[in-house]
């Protein structure tokens, strides 16, 4: 009997583990949930990126509904993203801050000379610390803040138009009727 346990306990131990891990791929990342949500955005005051001696804060976010949105130069996916939201500001009118996580000031600022500039207002978050406070782990990503300064939403990866027609753009439209 001892020679049975002994080999079918690592198999039964490896079949767990492996089912868990087989489970874990069928979540959807883009399905996360932050438990952010329904609180209000972190407190924050960083540098602006185009102007260090001006600070971007959650204050900045108060007021209107907000696109707080996590980007990087280094980041693929968000020059992917980009002409979206270049789209968004322009037709939609709809104020985007821009989060520049762990990136150089002269890369970032080269790249928005290139690509165009959807952000009112960009926080430069060199070392990465406001972006661990807003349960960023990659880029891009964005929340929808509404006018109080709560997140609402947490989008993980780009920002395409079907998303943003789906489900993105219903949400703004919501908050921006609630008083």
């Amino acid at each position: 009997m001892k020679s049975y346990l002994r080999f079918f306990l690592p198999l039964l131990v490896f079949v767990g583990i492996a089912l868990f891990l087989f489970r874990g791929l069928a979540i959807d990342p883009r399905k996360v949930p932050s438990p952010l949500v329904g609180k209000p955005a972190p407190s924050f005051a960083l540098p602006e990126l185009r102007d260090p001696t001006r600070t971007v804060s959650n204050a900045d976010l108060l007021g209107q509904v907000s696109l707080l949105n996590v980007w990087a130069t280094w980041c693929v996916s968000c020059r992917a993203e980009h002409k979206e939201l270049m789209r968004l500001a322009r037709e939609d009118g709809l104020q985007i801050v821009g989060l520049n996580y762990k990136d150089q000031r002269d890369d970032a600022l080269q790249w928005l000379r290139q690509y165009g500039d959807p952000y009112r207002m960009n926080a430069f978050d060199q070392d990465g610390r406001v972006g661990i406070d807003w349960g960023v782990y990659g880029t891009p990503e964005t929340f929808v803040v509404d006018r109080k300064g709560i997140i609402r939403y947490k989008q993980i990866g780009p920002i395409s138009r079907e998303e943003w027609e789906a489900t993105l753009r219903p949400l703004v439209q919501q908050l921006k009727v609630e008083s």
